[in-house]
C-alpha cells in the first residue's frame, strides 16, 4: 500500500493499482502543492537535518521538502518502486537532492532510522489500526523533532451549485456517496479498530507533545489552468468508476455529460470551472530525552 499527497479519501486498499495511478497521483499532488508549502512555513525551530516523507508516492511533496530544506537529507519512502523512480526523475528535473527508499507502511518502517521531520500525507486512514500507525510514525521522530500528518480537511468544490447539467447540488451528493464508500473501506480493512479521529489527541496518545492542527486553503479560481483542470477531470473519472451503484442514474448521467470532451458543459471546456478545497495537517513533537 502507498499513498501520496493528494486529497481524495475514497480509495480502498485492494481495488487499486497505485503504480498505474502515477499520473493521477502526480497531477493531483501538484494541484494541491500550495498546502504543503504553507504547512512547511508553519514549522519553527532549527532546520531539520533529516526528513522522511512516508508514503511519498511520485514525490511531489518530497521534492517540496527538499526545496524547503536544501541542506537536509530528504528521503522519499514508498512501497511502490515505480513511484519512487518517478520521484527520482522529478528531483533530477527540479535540481533538488532526494534519496528514495522502498518500504511498506507500516510494516517496513523499522529500518528507516530517525528523522527530525517525518511527513505522512493521507496514509494513516488506510490502516485498520490508525492509532497503531501513528505510534509507528512517532517512533521515527528524533528527540525534539516533528511529525506532520495530513488527514482530513474539506471536500473539493469545482462547480456552481447549479451547474446547468443535472439536478443542483451534485457535489453534495458526491460527498455523501464518497463518505459511504470510505466507511465501507474502513470497515473492510484488516484489524480495523474504531477510534475517535481527534488527531491531536491520537498524536498525544502516541507519545508526542505540542499536538495541534492547522488547515490550509487550496484555491484555483476560474478559469482553471491546464493542470488543475486535468485534476478535476481525473477526479470525476475516478468518481464515475467507484461511485457507480452509490449514485442514482440522473447523477451518473450528469457525470457523463461533465466528462464529455465535446460538450460545452463538460469540465474540459467550461469557463466557470474552479478548484477550491482545504487540507488539514496535524503537527506534534517528540520530547527531548
Amino acid at each position: 500500500m502507498t499513498h501520496g499527497t493528494h486529497g481524495t479519501h475514497d480509495h480502498g486498499t485492494d481495488d487499486f493499482d497505485w503504480a498505474a495511478m502515477a499520473d493521477l497521483l502526480e497531477n493531483e499532488a501538484e494541484t494541491h502543492a500550495s498546502y504543503v508549502r504553507d504547512a512547511l512555513a508553519r514549522l519553527d525551530g532549527p532546520a531539520p537535518r533529516r526528513v522522511l516523507d512516508v508514503g511519498s508516492g511520485p514525490g511531489v511533496a518530497a521534492c517540496l521538502l527538499a526545496e524547503r530544506f536544501p541542506q537536509a537529507e530528504v528521503v522519499a519512502v514508498d512501497g511502490e518502486p515505480e513511484l519512487l523512480a518517478r520521484a527520482e526523475a522529478r528531483a533530477r528535473r527540479l535540481g533538488v537532492r532526494l534519496r528514495t527508499r522502498t518500504a511498506g507502511f507500516p510494516e517496513d518502517l523499522g529500518g528507516l532510522g530517525e528523522a527530525d521531520l517525518v511527513w505522512a500525507a493521507n496514509v494513516v486512514h488506510h490502516l485498520g489500526d490508525q492509532q497503531g500507525g501513528l505510534k509507528r510514525l512517532a517512533g521515527l521522530v528524533a528527540p525534539g523533532g516533528v511529525l506532520a500528518v495530513t488527514e482530513g480537511g474539506l471536500p473539493v468544490r469545482f462547480l456552481p451549485r447549479d451547474a446547468g447539467t443535472g439536478r443542483p447540488g451534485l457535489q453534495e451528493r458526491l460527498d455523501a456517496a464518497r463518505a459511504e464508500r470510505f466507511e465501507r473501506m474502513r470497515a473492510e480493512l484488516p484489524g480495523t479498530v474504531a477510534a475517535v479521529e481527534d488527531w491531536p489527541a491520537m498524536l498525544r496518545a502516541a507519545g508526542l507533545t505540542d499536538a495541534h492542527s492547522a488547515s490550509f486553503l487550496v484555491d484555483h479560481p476560474a478559469p482553471l489552468a491546464e493542470g488543475p483542470r486535468a485534476s478535476v477531470r481525473r477526479m470525476l473519472e475516478r468518481y464515475r468508476t467507484v461511485l457507480d451503484g452509490l449514485l442514482d442514474q440522473d447523477d451518473l448521467a450528469a457525470l457523463d455529460r461533465l466528462l464529455d470532451p465535446d460538450s460545452p458543459e463538460g469540465v474540459d471546456r467550461r469557463p466557470d470551472l474552479f478548484l477550491l478545497t482545504a487540507r488539514t495537517v496535524h503537527f506534534a513533537r517528540r520530547p527531548r530525552d
